[in-house]
């Protein structure tokens, strides 16, 4: 079921923190850290989860703000290390950030979550709040749980059960699919998913690669494997580089097999895959397909394309959150307790459909959207006469994986 209803992102025009003055004497102000890779090989990853967020904040301080005041935005490179990012942490916490908002990469998350667990032990009522937009490991919401932690990304399991629905759905799914991700959790899970998928999604696995990850530069041998299993369809969950020269090596060797994917609407990808990309499927938090258009061409104006990819996510997120954030009363320094309790408390029905947080292990639900790399797309991608036509949207009942045994959330 596809949902046109409103824009996406509209409530930022009319509804959020609707009446609030400018100006407020208590001089509230909500302080919110990205840290994430802003210099090196997978910048562009970052910089599109900062515009997704900065789009969101940027309208809302726009309009007066949190409790009047403008929401402080910082953005903190990691370099994209673990190192990096518990120094940048600790950077943000000298600067009495109040969340801490990550993306790419499981790796850094767990860095992440970890030092914001030990801060907080040591600092009762000086808590800060983490969340992640974009990292999938299952230890997230497992073993690394805590109660000032969210994540508000699908897990493999939740991407790949979506592509699977869908395009079993609609007759999409035939029966030899491959595999093939990177050797490390998240490409683990990726394979694992799939795997467990084959029995609802009647399809039999006939090859499978794990590889080194963003080290490869030329997918061709890889590629050659493939085509030698004859798969129908090739489920990954590559990205970034990995991705964009995987795609690059389907067209060099006429590859006709059908890609499904969580993050082909990365730029880049339909340029390197050329008109090989066509039929091939990829699931999002969202489509700029869906809605009366305002939130694409809004989006274009400020950073001259249309959201996708990380954009999406980071957007989508960032406005549950802001819309969370509303039932926060009172003056003053919002307490990190508040945030917490707000955040996962709260539901609504987006434009996409029913969101909300699960209480048990604060992992967001969400309906995923899955498209086709349809000539019929309105939003093109790339320079190409190419983009993703939505063609179902999948619920998060039909996604959620059950609370893990490994989350033993402590509450105050």
């Amino acid at each position: 079921m596809l949902r046109r209803a409103y824009s996406p992102l509209g409530f930022l025009a009319c509804v959020m923190f609707a009446g609030i003055p400018i100006a407020n004497p208590a001089h509230a102000e909500l302080r919110i850290a990205m840290i994430e890779t802003m210099s090196g090989s997978q910048a562009s990853s970052g910089e599109m989860f900062r515009n997704g967020l900065e789009y969101v904040i940027g309208k809302i301080n726009r309009q007066g703000g949190f409790r009047g005041e403008p929401i402080t935005f910082k953005v903190y490179d990691s370099a994209g290390t673990t190192t990096g990012a518990a120094q940048r942490f600790q950077e943000a916490v000298s600067d009495n950030m109040d969340l801490v908002i990550q993306g790419a990469s499981s790796a850094i998350a767990g860095q992440l979550t970890d030092d914001v667990r030990k801060f907080n032990m040591r600092n009762p009522g000086k808590e800060k709040v983490f969340i992640t937009v974009g990292a999938g490991a299952m230890e997230l919401t497992g073993q690394r749980c805590h109660y000032y932690a969210f994540r508000f990304y699908p897990t493999p399991s939740m991407w790949a059960g979506a592509l699977v629905n869908a395009m079993k759905g609609s007759g999409a799914l035939e029966g030899r699919v491959y595999a093939i991700n990177q050797d490390y959790s998240w490409g683990q899970d990726w394979q694992k998913a799939t795997e467990e998928l084959a029995g609802p999604g009647g399809y039999t696995i006939v090859g499978e690669t794990l590889h080194d990850v963003n080290r490869i530069q030329d997918f061709s041998p890889y590629v050659a494997k493939i085509k030698i299993a004859e798969p129908d369809t090739v489920i990954t969950g590559n990205w970034s580089n990995d991705l964009l020269l995987l795609m690059k090596a389907t067209k060099d060797a006429g590859l006709s097999a059908r890609f499904a994917t969580s993050n082909l609407d990365q730029p880049g990808n339909l340029a390197n895959a050329g008109l090989a990309a066509l039929g091939h499927y990829n699931a999002s938090m969202g489509s700029p397909e869906i809605g009366d258009g305002s939130f694409a061409e809004e989006y274009r104006k400020a950073y001259g394309r249309y959201p996708a990819y990380n954009d999406i996510s980071a957007s989508v997120s960032m406005e549950f959150i802001m819309r969370a954030l509303q039932s926060v009363k009172g003056e003053g320094d919002v307490a990190p307790a508040e945030i917490v309790a707000a955040i996962e408390g709260f539901s609504y029905d987006s434009a996409y459909g029913p969101q909300s947080v699960r209480i048990e292990d604060h992992q967001f639900l969400m309906p995923l959207v899955v498209t086709r790399v349809d000539k019929n797309a309105k939003y093109k991608a790339d320079g190409t006469d190419m983009g993703f036509l939505p063609i179902a949207t999948v619920e998060p009942d039909n996604l959620i994986y059950p609370v893990q045994d490994t989350c033993r959330m402590k509450r105050p």
